[in-house]
């Protein structure tokens, strides 16, 4: 046998050791998730086909608010083997190399720093031909898989057991701060305080913590003590757009953003103004309607109706995720699927209520309707994941493995 024959063969072993469809418990695969999953992807797939229709109809083919269906799907298939990646990975390898996940999410963040793409005053990405990858968008799974493994050994009973976690969690906050990107730095917080209670830490506590951080922000706003103009600028537009007539007043200036979704929004009364037939899609005055601001379209287009029961699919989503994690006695499984059902929680009430205006303006995406490749890639790699480890509920018959039943 050929040496080139002997390390294909030891190749394959270490791929079928690391992922394997073949592992998959088929039988026991939660299907009423990716039901519900594929569910709001395709009625997402329809807004995005509208507002590129929109755009074609309005001669807006070259304008730079164009919405490209074509672009979208394709980064939808680009991104759709993540989703198989995640469901065939080992448990017992991703259990053993979490950290490692954790360290390269890590070292993906530090490398955009010196070499990504500078885009509005951020550098965030980093240009792999027709897909930029945004590293912050995978740094939230990663930080999921470090948690679940230094919880997996924790039982968080004294302020020592904290430090690992909160360290695992601080470090790609900071990282992702400095591009600068503060929203997205600051939607690990819920992921992480979500995944420390799952662990058994005190509710009290996690309240002190984020009471401490409440006061700690007020500093930060008050003094203005490490935080940029902009930012500053956000804060004081969002506390403004409280009153109605200070939001109108600035409707042409730092409030635009706020001003056209909440315009979109009110527009859309109870029961929409169907696909494409919006003032956001009609005039394109909204920015980032496709991404950002997508959860405006939707409330314009599908009314208050439409948008209850799309809400109630993503509480569907998340409680049964949840369901999914509380089947499992394997701790760092129940660990990582709760952690994905908690991403998806936060990201649906940060993106629906920075639109509403009960939250400072940050871009963030919706989950399985906005635009954005690395936004898709790290959500189906996140829910093939979860999917993938709910399937394996194998017994465990230590005293651990039977807390937070």
């Amino acid at each position: 046998m050929s040496e080139t024959s002997v390390r294909g063969g030891e190749g394959r072993q270490w791929i079928t050791r690391v992922v394997s469809l073949r592992g998959v418990r088929w039988s026991q695969v939660d299907w009423h998730v990716l039901l519900l999953a594929g569910l709001l992807l395709v009625i997402g797939l329809a807004f995005v086909a509208a507002m590129s229709a929109a755009d074609e109809a309005h001669g807006r083919i070259d304008a730079a608010s164009r919405v490209d269906l074509k672009n979208h799907v394709q980064k939808m298939l680009v991104a759709a083997p993540a989703f198989v990646i995640g469901l065939a990975l080992r448990p017992r390898w991703l259990r053993r190399n979490a950290f490692a996940v954790w360290c390269a999410c890590v070292a993906l963040l530090v490398l955009v720093l010196f070499a990504g793409d500078m885009r509005n005053g951020s550098r965030r990405w980093i240009a792999l031909g027709a897909f930029d990858l945004q590293p912050s968008e995978l740094a939230k799974l990663g930080v999921i898989l470090g948690l679940a493994a230094a919880l997996d050994h924790l039982k968080l009973k004294s302020l020592k057991e904290w430090t690992a976690p909160l360290l695992l969690a601080l470090l790609p906050m900071a990282l992702v701060a400095l591009q600068p990107d503060l929203g997205t730095s600051l939607t690990i917080v819920p992921v992480t305080l979500g995944m420390l209670y799952v662990a058994g830490a005190s509710g009290r506590l996690i309240l002190g913590f984020l009471a401490g951080a409440a006061i700690l922000a007020a500093c930060v706003w008050t003094f203005e003590i490490g935080i940029r103009d902009y930012q500053l600028q956000r804060l004081e537009t969002w506390r403004r757009g409280w009153s109605a007539p200070d939001l109108i007043a600035e409707r042409n200036s730092a409030a635009f953003h706020s001003y056209h979704a909440r315009v979109a929004i009110g527009n859309g009364g109870v029961g929409g103004q169907g696909l494409g037939g919006g003032v956001a899609n009609e005039g394109a005055w909204l920015p980032e309607r496709d991404c950002d601001s997508i959860f405006a379209v939707v409330a314009e287009e599908a009314g208050w109706v439409g948008t209850v029961l799309i809400l109630t699919l993503y509480g569907l989503l998340v409680l049964s995720l949840f369901a999914s994690a509380s089947g499992l006695r394997d701790r760092f499984s129940r660990l990582v699927v709760s952690g994905v059902g908690i991403f998806f929680a936060a990201h649906v009430f940060i993106h629906c209520g920075v639109n509403l205006g009960l939250l400072p303006l940050t871009g963030l995406t919706l989950p399985l309707f906005s635009t954005g490749g690395s936004s898709l890639l790290t959500t189906f790699l996140a829910l093939g994941t979860a999917v993938g480890l709910a399937s394996h509920r194998q017994p465990s018959l230590d005293a651990e493995s039977f807390r937070q039943r």
